[in-house]
């Protein structure tokens, strides 16, 4: 196991010192910015989609991943089918689910969409919120009936936000026991897990892994162009995940909206400055075809960006990002589902 208590305090001490201007973000990446670039063999152009390797797993994923909980907003479910089929016939291959999204809703049309030989066109990822092995076992089986299928590629633990949610999975009974026999009975094949609140609570998240001697196979997070400005992802986690070869799927780059009603930056702004830092995914919420063709947009636009463009991009956001108002997701509970609903923990 890679990641100790001081690969953790090394980068929380490195990221003060890009919080006080003295670096920047990108000069805090630019041994592992690299790895984005298709020269050195870490993506790959095919047909209108850009691929990149998933941490140390040799999955290889589409730059971006169509949003689970987007894919549950439209009216009629014919057009969400349709619409995940549209995304996976012109290459987007990642599929982001969770248990609770909709209420199940989600899972349901995507497990819809993906008959009829979809399903292994796709990396098909879900999320659970349970804590307890009984809780976590019982949503494991559930989103395994409703996307329809024997495996799941990629499960990952939900909503890790709190400080004491590390402790709870990892505990004797905790979650991670039903994820680990999942695994080991072939019910899924990576183990990962996502939050949105603060960096910290992820460093923990890796820490108490580190402590039990397990290594995460992908880590969900917030990276978009206000996060490096307050409570910072991108400064705090991402080197670790990168260093340890752990996939990073980026997501909320533009805050289910709330960061373009800033009118500092533009959809596809904020897709490629996701693109640009060392993730192997972007996930994004597509619940209509003009979304789809801008997320196709960015893919074909998109070329590696200067350090003068990423500062240039940062600059505009400063002022605006200051204090975590666009990133509602850190800063109130609107996007804490287990907090409304706190029985799905178990």
């Amino acid at each position: 196991m890679d990641i100790g208590r001081r690969d953790l305090l090394r980068v929380v001490s490195t990221s003060g010192l890009v919080a006080a201007g003295l670096i920047g973000s990108s000069e805090l990446l630019q041994p592992v910015l690299a790895q984005n670039r298709p020269e050195n063999g870490a993506q790959i152009k095919k047909g209108e989609m850009l691929y990149r390797i998933l941490g140390r797993t040799g999955e290889q994923i589409s730059v971006i991943g169509l949003g689970g909980h987007h894919i549950g907003r439209p009216k009629s479910e014919q057009e969400a089918i349709q619409l995940i089929h549209s995304a996976i016939d012109r290459g987007i291959n990642f599929m982001d689910n969770s248990w609770d999204y909709h209420n199940g809703g989600s899972e349901i049309r995507m497990g819809k969409a993906l008959q009829g030989g979809y399903r292994k066109k796709v990396f098909l990822m879900t999320k659970i919120d349970g804590r307890t092995k009984e809780a976590a076992a019982k949503q494991i089986d559930e989103s395994l009936r409703r996307l329809q299928t024997d495996h799941i590629d990629l499960m990952q633990h939900h909503e890790v936000i709190r400080m004491e949610d590390p402790d709870r999975i990892f505990s004797a009974g905790g979650s991670m026991e039903a994820v680990i026999a999942a695994q080991k009975a072939g019910k899924i094949r990576y183990i990962g897990f996502t939050g949105h609140k603060d960096p910290l609570v992820h460093l923990r998240m890796l820490d108490v892994a580190a402590q039990n001697n397990f290594r995460f196979d992908a880590v969900q997070l917030p990276l978009n162009v206000m996060d490096a400005h307050f409570r910072s992802f991108e400064q705090q986690v991402l080197p670790i995940l990168v260093k340890n070869q752990i996939g990073v799927l980026g997501m909320k780059s533009m805050g289910d909206q709330t960061i373009l009603k800033s009118n500092t930056v533009k959809p596809i702004e904020c897709l490629h400055y996701a693109m640009n830092l060392p993730t192997s995914t972007v996930i994004t919420g597509i619940e209509s075809m003009n979304i789809l063709e801008q997320a196709f947009e960015a893919v074909r636009t998109f070329t590696p960006m200067s350090q003068k463009q990423v500062t240039d991009l940062l600059n505009r956001t400063r002022s605006a990002a200051a204090k975590g108002q666009y990133e509602l997701f850190k800063t109130t509970n609107q996007f804490d589902s287990t907090a409304k609903n706190p029985e799905w923990l178990g």
